[in-house]
């Protein structure tokens, strides 16, 4: 058997190197990110990133310029026997606005080898969208709904979604990441989920991608990230080091300096009062520390991972 539901082990994702360009610019460059089966993995980062681009390559419709791209182990294709077990849900959501839910089952179950209608109508009707209207018609909470029906549907091992909230009001996004976190519940889905709203998909979440200017600066587990990452609080020490942690960014005033760092042993200077991050407070750090290496003249490409 061929694409992605062949492999009996290794990651669900794991790129090497990747690279894509554009022109001249490099939407993506040096991207290593492996992700564990069964997991819901945050992607995150700035705008232009790289995260659609990495979705992308994930689904293959795009090729990487450099590196490699797994996804259960197959180079991601265009092909039935790829697509069979990948679900993606792009930016806007496209579908036939003029036709109904219903319509729109009876289409994928023409176009799928899987289909699993009854249990796409069963859950659109437990949050009481409609079946029979023009999806057009619907809000966009129902047809964010309606989207993720038709992707679980064909029940993939792989589910990549890019920002499905962001144009929600928040309590459709509650309801949308609800529906999902009740897909995952088995653990054979494998989820990537692109989206800036950190507070929101952290309860969703238990992997994390965070992508700064087109490179990879996190690919771990939530709770591994979350353990390896304190804030210190000490005396002014203008651009200084920190034995046993790396300074991923610093804020120094005249009676203190404030530090987000990465763990590689505990530290040991009294002088350091240490506190714990939240999830968000470290991404905005990674992205800080990313805006301030582009800010200063290029000596190189370095990453933090």
């Amino acid at each position: 058997m061929s694409g992605p539901a062949s492999g009996a082990s290794g990651p669900a994702i794991r790129t090497a190197g990747v690279g894509k360009r554009f022109g001249s610019a490099w939407a993506l460059r040096g991207c290593t990110v492996s992700v564990p089966r069964g997991r819901v993995s945050a992607l995150v980062g700035p705008n232009g990133a790289g995260k659609t681009t990495l979705l992308r390559l994930l689904v293959g419709l795009a090729r990487p310029t450099a590196g490699e791209v797994r996804v259960f182990g197959e180079a991601p294709a265009q092909t039935g026997a790829f697509l069979a077990g990948v679900g993606y849900l792009a930016q806007e959501a496209p579908m036939y606005r003029r036709l109904s839910a219903f319509e729109h089952l009876a289409v994928g179950a023409h176009l799928n080898r899987v289909w699993d209608a009854q249990e796409a109508r069963e859950r659109l009707a437990d949050l009481e969208v409609p079946l029979d209207r023009p999806v057009g018609t619907l809000s966009g909470g129902q047809r964010s709904q309606v989207a993720l029906a038709l992707a679980l549907a064909k029940r993939p091992r792989l589910l990549l979604l890019d920002e499905p909230v962001a144009a929600l009001d928040p309590l459709a996004r509650r309801e949308f990441l609800a529906s999902l976190a009740m897909a995952t519940v088995s653990g054979d889905l494998s989820v990537v989920l692109s989206s800036h709203l950190v507070h929101h998909i952290e309860h969703v979440c238990d992997h994390l991608i965070l992508l700064a200017d087109g490179q990879t600066q996190i690919s771990d587990d939530i709770d591994t990230v979350l353990a390896g990452h304190r804030l210190l609080v000490g005396p002014p020490r203008p651009g200084a080091g920190v034995p046993g942690a790396t300074v991923i960014d610093a804020t120094d005033h005249h009676r203190q300096s404030r530090l987000v760092v990465r763990l590689t042993r505990p530290v040991l200077d009294p002088a350091w009062h240490t506190e714990e991050l939240s999830l968000e407070e470290i991404i905005l750090a990674y992205m800080r520390r990313r805006r301030s290496a582009i800010d200063r003249p290029a000596t190189g490409i370095r990453t933090a991972s």
